[in-house]
């Protein structure tokens, strides 16, 4: 009796240490979380969405990016296959993040990878993956990892949705001169630039920059889905033929 009481008392305390550690580990990034958000949560309003209807986007929809990629389509009336294909392409780089973070996750049921993929960030898959992807294979997905992962999670989450709903309520009282877009604009650069590492990822950035600015003038915002497409082709093929080189010695 005493040995299983000691084991819970064990497995409570590698919960909250690994916990605890996510939310230090995220902390650092929550000041752009927390910008990110109540600007997405004014942007909402803006275009017309009631305080229900944003309410309900922002607590169903866990990305920042998503979301103001299909605002300005909602207010041109575009046709929701359009809205919807620019979500799924906009968030394509999560199908390489959720391959990434698969050896640390599946114990565990589909649903429960399902709940727990709606907590998934980019900044949450980089601080992971910079602290445990030089796990041995036997050693992923322990009790500490799972929870350290909980804890980043819980952080940006309460954050981000606190302020997006602040933004919400407050929408009303944003004069729109104030020019919040410009400073969501610099809270997601702030967060971006530390998780591009190495030269697949700075190429990638690059091209879908670029053709981001070059392709503005497409209707209905498509330039967007033109840059993230462009963007991932760029980093995929820089990955191919830097492996190639590296695999012949840096010959031609």
């Amino acid at each position: 009796m005493k040995a299983l009481f000691g084991s819970r008392l064990e497995l409570a305390r590698v919960r909250r240490e690994g916990f605890t550690r996510g939310i230090r580990a995220v902390a650092p990034l929550l000041i752009g979380t927390g910008i990110w958000g109540l600007v997405t949560g004014v942007a909402m309003v803006k275009v017309g969405l009631s305080t229900a209807q944003a309410i309900g986007m922002t607590l169903l929809v866990f990305s920042g990016t998503v979301q103001l990629a299909s605002l300005p389509l909602i207010a041109a009336d575009a046709p929701l296959w359009v809205v919807m294909l620019t979500a799924v392409v906009v968030n394509l780089r999560f199908v390489i993040f959720s391959a990434g973070l698969h050896p640390f996750f599946r114990r565990f049921s589909i649903a429960r990878r399902w709940l727990l993929s709606y907590f998934m960030v980019d900044m949450s898959f980089a601080i992971f993956l910079s602290r445990f992807a030089d796990a041995p294979h036997e050693e992923r997905g322990t009790t500490e990892q799972v929870w350290f992962f909980l804890g980043m999670s819980a952080g940006s989450w309460m954050v981000r949705q606190t302020m997006s709903i602040v933004g919400i309520v407050l929408a009303a009282e944003v004069p729109a001169q104030w020019g919040l877009e410009f400073t969501a604009i610099l809270a997601l650069i702030a967060m971006t630039l530390p998780m591009i590492s190495g030269k697949p990822a700075l190429i990638g950035a690059v091209t879908a920059g670029v053709i981001a600015v070059v392709a503005a003038g497409l209707p209905l915002k498509l330039g967007l889905l033109v840059a993230v497409v462009a963007g991932i082709a760029a980093a995929m093929s820089a990955e191919i033929i830097l492996e190639r080189h590296a695999s012949t010695g840096g010959t031609s």
